[in-house]
Formats: C-alpha cells, sequence, structure tokens
C-alpha cells in the first residue's frame, strides 16, 4: 500500500524560528548557572542561609514549632516547605534539614530532631522523613525573631500566591559559626564553623571600632572552631582564609595513649576531623595492616556509644613506639585530613570572595539595618497606639456629651462625623471610640490610659534616640549580640598548633630500640622490667613494701624470658610486654626508691588452677642452662636447647605430686647448690656433678629425704664466702609467717660440701617445743627480713655454730633478702 504524507499547514511553517544554537546554549546555561548560583548553592553573607534552608526554617517558624512546642513529623515539615516556598523535590529539602538538626555538622544546631540523624561522616544515612520529627532549635528562634515587625524584604514565592524573606534577621553570625558548603556552576564554597563567643566577641569589637584591623579582629577569632573537635596543625593557610578568604588548614584526630590490656599499650581515638566518620577510619586502618602497609597493630575496636561519645581503640603490639605509630596513622590514614577555605557568599545579589573581616562587616550592616528597620516599625505602632490612647482620653474628659452625641446620631456614619465635628478627632479616632465598650469608658480605665500615653511618649522617644543617633544604634546590636553570647557560647572544641608536627614525626623510630635491661620478679609474684642497665635495689618491693625482689634477670628490651612454674612447665614471654618500671625522681630516691609498679605474673601467662611461677631465667641459648630442684629432693640441670617455635613447653617431668620449689640461673656451671629440707638439713655440692639433661628428663637425686620431710629451698650460691644461710624453726603445726618462732643466721661456708644424693648436715637445732624448720633462705649477706607489712625484723647475730638453735623472733617474717646492690643475681625468698 502506498504510503502518503500531508503537507504542514500553511500557518504553521510562518512560526518556525531559525536561531544560532550557540547563542541558544549560552543563554540557557547562563539562566540555568544563575539558578543554581542564587537559588541553591551559595549562601547569603547577612544570614549564612542558602535558599532552601532559610525556606525551612521560615516554615518552621510559621508553623508554630518552637522549642515549647511538640515534635512533627518531617515529612510534614518537608511538604509545607515544598508546597508553599521550595519546588525543587523533596530529597533535597530533607537532605538540608537532616544537616541543620547534626550536632557534628553544625556548631550550633538550628533543627532540634527526635529519631535518626545519619551518624559523623555518613557512614550511617538517616531514617526516611516519615519516621523521624523535628522542631526549630532555640539558637533558630534568633534568626528569625522579629521577622513579622519589616525588618527584611519579602518577595514572591514561586507560584506569585505568597511571600517569603529574601533574607534573615539572623541576631548572630550564622555563616561564620556554621559555615557553609556548595557547590554552584563554575564556583563552590567551603566555610568553616567557628566558635560563637569568638565570633561574637569580634563582631562586637568591629561594632565600636569601625575601623578595627584584621589583626585585632583574629585576637578574638584565632581560628575555626569544628563541631567534632580535633587539632588543627598549622595556622599559616588559616591566616591566609582570613585575609583573602581562600586557605588550607590540616585537623588532626584526637588521639591519647592508655594501657588498654594488662599486656597491651593502645591507641584511643575520641575525635575525628570534621566530616570524618569512625566507619571509614577502620576501614582505611584495616586495608592498611591487611596489605602489610602499617605495622605495628594488633587489634582495633570500635567502642562508640552514646554515653561515651566517640571511642576507637586500637591496640598496639609490644615493641612499637605508640608514637611512632600514630604518626604513620596521621599520615595514612584520614585521622589527619586537609579542610580547604573558600569564603565564596552572596553580597547584595553577587557572588563574592570574603575575608574574615569583610564577612563581619557584611553581617554588621545588616543587623545595624535589621535593628533600624525594626525601631521604626516598632514606633510607628506606638505613635499609632498613641493616637487611639489620646482620643479616648479626648471622650473621657466629656463622656456624658460624647454619649449624648451618639444616641443622637441616625447611625454609625453619623455619629462619627459628629464626633470628628465636635471634638478635634481623626476618623481613626472615632471609629476607635465606636468600637469601645462602655465599661471600658469608667475613672479606672482613665487612669491606665493616662499610664499607657506616659509609657508610649516615653518608648517613641527611646526609639527616635536610637533612630537618630548612630552610637546609640550600634549599642543596641552590640548589646544584644553579647545577650546571645552569654545564653549560646560554649568552650571550644577544637585545639590550634602553630606547628604541623611534621619534623617531630621524622625523629620518632617506629619499633623501640633493643636496649639493656633486667627483668625484676618479686616474691609475691609481681613482675616487671629496668629501663635501663642499672640494677635495681634488691630489697625494694614491687608492688607492696614487703615485695622484695626475688631475682632480677639481666637481659635486652627485644630479647625473651622463661618463666618456670611449679609444676616443671617454662613459658616464654618477651620483655617488651613486661611493664616498664618508672625512673625516681630526688624526692623519691631520698625516701623510697619508687619500685610500685609491675603487675602481676598472672597476667602474661595462663597458669593451671594451683600452678605458681618460681622464678625467671634468661633464654639465652649459648649458656649453661638453669639447675631446678624440687620438693621431693630431684635435682636437674636444663640444656638450653630450647624450641623456638613454642612458647609454653615441660622442662622436667615430674613424679606423683611432686612440685619444683626452686630455680637457678647459672653463670660459669660450677657454681654451688644448696638444698635446705624441713629437718633442718643442709646440702652443699658442685653444680657440676650434676649432668646436662633434656627437657623430657626426670632429674636425678639431689638431696636424701627422711619420712615426711620435704625440700624448703634450692638454688644456687654464687658467691659462698659472701652468703649466708637463715633458719627459722617452729611449731609443724603453724604455717611459716603466722608464728615467730626462733631463727639463727648462719655463714654459708661453715657447711661443708657433700655428694650428691646424700642427706648433708645439720643446719639447725630445736628449741623446746619446736619439731620443724619453717623458713630457709641461702643468699648474699646481710641479710634483711621484713613481716607481712613491709617493717623490718632483726635477724640475729651471725653463728659459727652450724647445728646451733636459733633465738626468738619478736616478731613473724614473711621475707628473706640480701642488702648487697652489685650482684646480677639476687635471691630473697619468703617463708615456704
Amino acid at each position: 500500500m502506498a504510503r502518503t504524507t500531508s503537507r504542514p499547514p500553511e500557518d504553521l511553517a510562518e512560526k518556525i524560528i531559525d536561531i544560532d544554537v550557540s547563542e541558544e546554549m549560552r543563554g540557557s546555561f547562563l539562566e540555568y548557572a544563575y539558578s543554581v548560583i542564587y537559588q541553591r548553592a551559595l549562601p547569603d553573607a547577612r544570614d549564612g542561609m542558602k535558599p532552601v534552608q532559610r525556606r525551612i526554617l521560615y516554615q518552621m517558624n510559621e508553623m508554630g514549632l518552637r522549642p515549647d512546642r511538640g515534635h512533627v513529623k518531617c515529612a510534614r515539615v518537608v511538604g509545607e516547605v515544598m508546597g508553599r516556598l521550595h519546588p525543587h523535590g523533596d530529597s533535597a529539602i530533607y537532605d538540608a534539614l537532616v544537616r541543620l538538626s547534626q550536632p557534628f555538622a553544625m556548631r550550633v544546631p538550628l533543627v532540634d530532631g527526635h529519631g535518626n540523624f545519619g551518624s559523623l561522616g555518613g557512614d550511617d544515612a538517616p531514617a526516611a522523613m516519615r519516621y523521624t520529627e523535628a522542631r526549630l532549635d532555640s539558637a533558630a528562634e534568633l534568626l528569625v525573631s522579629s521577622i513579622d515587625e519589616d525588618v527584611v524584604d519579602f518577595k514572591p514565592n514561586y507560584d506569585g500566591q505568597e511571600t517569603e524573606p529574601e533574607v534573615l534577621p539572623a541576631a548572630f553570625p550564622n555563616l561564620l559559626v556554621n559555615g557553609a558548603s556548595g557547590i554552584a556552576v563554575g564556583m563552590a564554597t567551603n566555610m568553616a564553623p567557628h566558635n560563637l563567643g569568638e565570633v561574637i566577641a569580634a563582631a562586637r569589637h568591629l561594632i565600636a571600632n569601625p575601623d578595627a584591623t584584621l589583626e585585632e579582629l583574629t585576637e578574638f577569632v584565632p581560628g575555626p572552631d569544628l563541631p567534632t573537635g580535633g587539632t588543627i596543625m598549622g595556622l599559616d593557610g588559616v591566616r591566609d582564609a582570613y585575609r583573602k578568604g581562600r586557605g588550607t588548614f590540616k585537623t588532626r584526630a584526637t588521639v591519647s595513649i592508655e594501657k588498654v590490656s594488662a599486656r597491651r599499650t593502645g591507641l584511643v581515638i575520641t575525635e575525628l576531623p570534621y566530616s570524618v566518620g569512625p566507619e571509614k577510619v577502620v576501614s582505611r586502618i584495616k586495608e592498611l595492616v591487611q596489605s602489610k602497609k602499617l605495622q605495628g597493630i594488633s587489634d582495633l575496636k570500635d567502642l562508640t556509644d552514646r554515653n561515651q561519645g566517640l571511642r576507637l581503640v586500637i591496640e598496639l603490639k609490644n615493641g612499637f613506639n605508640p608514637e611512632a605509630v600514630l604518626e604513620e596513622l596521621y599520615r595514612l590514614t584520614p585521622m589527619e585530613e586537609s579542610f580547604g577555605i573558600n569564603n565564596v557568599a552572596l553580597v547584595d545579589g553577587q557572588p563574592q570572595t570574603l575575608g574574615l573581616r569583610e564577612l563581619l562587616q557584611v553581617y554588621v550592616d545588616h543587623r545595624l539595618n535589621v535593628v533600624r528597620r525594626r525601631s521604626e516599625y516598632r514606633r510607628k505602632k506606638r505613635r499609632e497606639r498613641l493616637h487611639l490612647v489620646d482620643g479616648l482620653l479626648m471622650a473621657l474628659l466629656d463622656i456624658d456629651r460624647v454619649i449624648a452625641l451618639i444616641r443622637e446620631a441616625d447611625d454609625t456614619a453619623a455619629a462619627r462625623e459628629a464626633l470628628m465635628g465636635a471634638y478635634d478627632m481623626s476618623e481613626i479616632q472615632a471609629r476607635y471610640i465606636l468600637d469601645t465598650p462602655l465599661r471600658r469608658l469608667t475613672r479606672f480605665d482613665r487612669l491606665e490610659l493616662e499610664t499607657e500615653r506616659d509609657r508610649l511618649n516615653q518608648e517613641i522617644d527611646d526609639l527616635t534616640s536610637i533612630l537618630e543617633s548612630d552610637k546609640k544604634l550600634r549599642r543596641v546590636v552590640s548589646k544584644e549580640l553579647n545577650e546571645v553570647s552569654k545564653k549560646y557560647a560554649t568552650p571550644r572544641r577544637t585545639r590550634l598548633r602553630e606547628s604541623d608536627g611534621a619534623a617531630r614525626a621524622a625523629v620518632i623510630p617506629l619499633e623501640m630500640a633493643d636496649q639493656p635491661c633486667h627483668v625484676v620478679f618479686g616474691v609475691d609474684g609481681h613482675i616487671a622490667r629496668t629501663k635501663g642497665a642499672a640494677l635495681p635495689r634488691p630489697h625494694e618491693g614491687l608492688r607492696v613494701p614487703h615485695d622484695a625482689i626475688h631475682v632480677s634477670v639481666p637481659t635486652t628490651s627485644r630479647s625473651d624470658v622463661g618463666l618456670v612454674t611449679d609444676l616443671g612447665r617454662m613459658i616464654r614471654v618477651p620483655v617488651v610486654e613486661l611493664p616498664e618500671l618508672p625512673e625516681p625522681s630526688a624526692e623519691e630516691e631520698q625516701e623510697r626508691p619508687p619500685l610500685a609498679s609491675g603487675l602481676d605474673v598472672g597476667e602474661f601467662v595462663q597458669l593451671e588452677e594451683g600452678e605458681s611461677v618460681v622464678t625467671v631465667v634468661s633464654m639465652d641459648a649459648h649458656g649453661p642452662g638453669f639447675v631446678v630442684g624440687t620438693r621431693g629432693g630431684v635435682v636437674k640441670r636444663v640444656s638450653p636447647d630450647y624450641p623456638p617455635n613454642k612458647d609454653d613447653f615441660e622442662i622436667i617431668t615430674l613424679k606423683d605430686d611432686d612440685r619444683v620449689i626452686g630455680a637457678t640461673q647459672l653463670s660459669t656451671g660450677e657454681e654451688d647448690l644448696a638444698f635446705v629440707t624441713s629437718e633442718a638439713q643442709l646440702l652443699r655440692f658442685s653444680a657440676g656433678t650434676v649432668r646436662p639433661q633434656g627437657r623430657p628428663a626426670t632429674g636425678v637425686a639431689g638431696v636424701r629425704l627422711a619420712e615426711d620431710a620435704h625440700v624448703l629451698w634450692f638454688g644456687a650460691v654464687p658467691s659462698p664466702g659472701d652468703s649466708v644461710v637463715v633458719t627459722v624453726s617452729g611449731d609443724s603445726t603453724a604455717l611459716a609467717g603466722t608464728q615467730a618462732g626462733s631463727a639463727k643466721v648462719t655463714p654459708f661456708e661453715a657447711y661443708p660440701t657433700k655428694g650428691r644424693a646424700t642427706g648433708g648436715v645439720r643446719c639447725h637445732r630445736y628449741l623446746k617445743g619446736e619439731d620443724t624448720l619453717l623458713f630457709a633462705w641461702v643468699g648474699r649477706s646481710p641479710a634483711r627480713a621484713s613481716r607481712a607489712d613491709g617493717k623490718p625484723v632483726r635477724l640475729p647475730d651471725p653463728s659459727e655454730r652450724r647445728d646451733g638453735s636459733g633465738e626468738a623472733l619478736p616478731r613473724a617474717i614473711t621475707t628473706v633478702g640480701t642488702g648487697q646492690t652489685d650482684s646480677g643475681i639476687t635471691a630473697p625468698d619468703k617463708g615456704a
């Protein structure tokens, strides 16, 4: 079938207009750009509001959603704003409403919201507007106050059926206080929030001193005050922005170095840079750790909640310098962010880049104009009221004739004309008298009217003086700003630092150096490490006064030490994980060395029920090893062939219910060893008679025990000529440390060397009522004893009679230690 075409009518062809495409594109684009710049993206420098924000606050005020009223659904607010003032879609309106309510986005929030309004950094989106509720915050009332007093100009809305304000009265400098951000066509704005009290102080200074310089104003406003706190590193960019309107500065998170567990140090983040959320930081740190670009982090926890606010805990591996790891976090993660200030705002309808002084000047001029127009409006209203009051008073002076004139009149118009003819009244006064009830025309009301007349005259005079004096006008504006500051100003949240800290970061090593130190183990089970190679005093306490040092092991901060338990296990512990003892001050050194540090050894190792740590030994694979002695009299010399891939291994196989009673590091392998038993026998023999054995071995016979006897003390005696033996006897029904008993101190050289696996020689003779040895200790002289509360107990003078009886003690002792300070190994002990 043939296809036919019809020609257009002749009149249609005449309406086709040829245009230049480039000119049409240019014109359309300029119109679009104009709309974006003036109707969406850029704030007005006077009130700091974009059109959508201004319309939200104005409409909420018109709806009566003030702080003393209840909240309403945000969907209702969005609908009212969209239907009356802002026909650009509900999502744009709701996004602006949400931002006005976020305390982490606004330094002074303007909307009081109920519900989920999002989270810091946009990690969590706000709930839908059908769920959330809102009303004006009290600070927002300052922006719309006196808007019904002809203080600003109004313009038609988008359809010409209603009007909206061109600008809000703005009782505080909102643009500087809350900042702004937006992207227009060919330009953008990004303004940092500031402290309300500081900005108002600068504005008041400019009001009082119109010729104030920028340097004077920056004394009041030293820098931005971000809602999320943090630290601004370097102020050169801030000064550039205050001078030229553009500048860049860096913000850092607020981080503290804390003890996050018994064994770990951590970084605790409590404040993040502006617009950075915790999830962004957490994900970036995990990414860097997994890719091996960031070292020293063992765990990361987000403990943020409503009660304590933001709290990110970064647990560090031992051996890494917390300051250096923190500097790496600043360098590689959003914990340090740059903020580019671009102070672009509309001034007289034109986008301009403004410095601090220009921003304050535009606001001050606007506020002066608002107060001037408000004063004119109020004076006008009071003059109108005074005119009516004068008419009423005129009628009251001749009330009878006024009533007669009204009664004689045929209608209201005739009565009005009669009153105007009989008295010097205006039409407004006559109409008001006719509308006033007779009950108000009494003598009492006359007194009220006279009082009101005097008050109105006074207020009119005051308003007139303000309008006729620029000085008084400025004083009023300054006073009102001061009242706002007193009510709404809060302390500064953001700290300012002149330096950016880059030089310091370059000199901090990431890992701690391998420094010589000592690991000290107290008789009460507390362990720590010294800061340097200097030896601690042997009779100092780690946690409590009577907690003397049991052993001090020389090592380095990045080595390992072994904890020997009474079940025959050795547990490897990195030295760097141990708490470091503080260095004493001069005053503390005179009073008492401050070794009040260290932690219970159970914080570092997993012990079985009833298991305890006996001593600490070095894990140097090139040394002669160490010896252990058991409660049942077994001795074993352990070869230093420690498995490198195990942190927990057996060093002796114990029989039956036997337990390790002592263990000592050997320095030469030829030291004297000693057993002291509960039956008051001491056996001395050479370590050279004990051959080294592998870890699973059960050891060899050390001392022969009588029936029901057991070993009280075992150890090595590296300096026999300088050592003494302390023994305390008592009743076998009592425990060591609970009865005083009788003590004896004997030179160790008084005991002869015997063969291994023999019974030794007698070292203490019992007094009447005594049948056992309660306590024994062998170590370098002089020996020092103390009781449970840390107070010293005097020991008897050394006696050459090794089998002699002891002297009665005034108090029960719990600890004996050496007073020597130049020994690498000390051997205090407490009662068995």
